[in-house]
């Protein structure tokens, strides 16, 4: 077969696939404008529908964000802080090692079932979505779902968002979130200088609050010596030389702990904190999905090579009727008597 014939087989191979084509152009156009008119009116449909009864809901997704110091999140300090929070094991059976990171660390806490849970309660998941069967299995589950937690290494930048067709709900959701995240990592003391601060004021408080009950016991004594009789003075004296002595070591201890609250604001000032809140989250205003133009095109494309798939399926259908050798080994051999 030389050259001219092959490109003349092309040729009649072409003419043929078009031919097929052409002689179903009908079923193609009607299937495909089917399509195309059935998801625009369903599409239409899940617009105008109330959201709770919508087959195809409008959702919002309201961003929270924080700034994550991973800097600080060295190997021992991640190991004492996990070992602090409870979570060792079911941190270490999630893949958060000793050598992990404080953003590991508070993405694994999203999907924990104390977090979890705490949102479940807070916000009566199990009546709001009228949850009967495995409620608080079956919530966790559905807040999962909801929920996304994300960390930018480049930008160091820590995101949890909510997935709603209330966007006001879904706003509620990701701040108390936001807020739980950032009391967690408070109470395993995740930030040593910000949990060292505290721990200085209530001792600054309480030295004060300790000074000013040795002043007050001072004062009566001294009103009470002024008042007594003679012979109760040596005793009165030896009690207020032992006050003044304590209320000097309570002055020295104060000046101590002043000192180092003042030393320890700076040291702060000058450090990133390890959890920090960027951003709360806000109500949205336009919606996240769903996207109701791309899935008009995609279901009309799909129906328009469908078609097209089924033209030639039925064509080769029709082809193998009309070849009564093909018929042949299709049918049912008879059996030998």
């Amino acid at each position: 077969m030389n050259e001219h014939e092959e490109t003349q087989d092309d040729e009649i191979s072409l003419i043929d696939l078009f031919a097929v084509l052409w002689h179903r152009k009908g079923m193609i156009i009607v299937i495909t404008l089917s399509a195309m008119i059935g998801v625009v009116v369903f599409a239409i449909i899940s617009i105008v529908l109330p959201p709770d009864v919508s087959p195809l809901p409008n959702v919002y997704t309201p961003t929270a964000l924080m700034l994550i110091n991973n800097g600080a999140s060295s190997g021992g300090a991640m190991a004492s802080m996990i070992s602090a929070s409870g979570l060792g094991g079911l941190a270490g059976l999630a893949g958060v090692s000793t050598g992990s990171t404080f953003s590991d660390l508070a993405i694994y806490m999203v999907n924990t079932n104390s977090f979890l849970d705490a949102v479940v309660d807070e916000f009566d998941i199990i009546d709001r979505y009228e949850i009967e069967e495995f409620p608080r299995a079956t919530s966790r589950e559905l807040l999962k779902k909801k929920l996304a937690a994300a960390y930018d290494e480049k930008s160091g930048v820590f995101s949890i968002s909510c997935t709603e067709i209330d966007p006001v709900f879904a706003q509620s959701v990701v701040n108390f979130s936001l807020e739980y995240l950032e009391k967690r990592f408070d109470a395993i003391g995740v930030d040593k200088n910000k949990l060292e601060k505290e721990n200085l004021e209530k001792n600054i408080e309480n030295t004060f609050r300790e000074i000013q009950n040795r002043e007050l016991e001072i004062q009566t004594l001294e009103y009470s010596i002024q008042r007594s009789a003679p012979y109760n003075i040596p005793t009165m004296s030896l009690e207020l030389s032992r006050i003044n002595l304590e209320l000097n070591a309570q002055r020295q201890v104060y000046t101590q702990l002043k000192v180092q609250y003042e030393m320890l604001k700076v040291t702060m000032a000058s450090e990133r904190p390890v959890f920090q809140v960027l951003e709360l989250a806000e109500v949205p205003e336009k919606k996240s999905g769903p996207g109701r133009g791309m899935l008009c095109i995609i279901v009309t494309f799909a129906a328009g090579f469908f078609s097209v798939f089924l033209a030639f399926v039925l064509n080769a259908i029709s082809n193998i009727k009309k070849d009564p050798e093909a018929m042949a080994k299709l049918q049912k051999p008879k059996k030998q008597v």
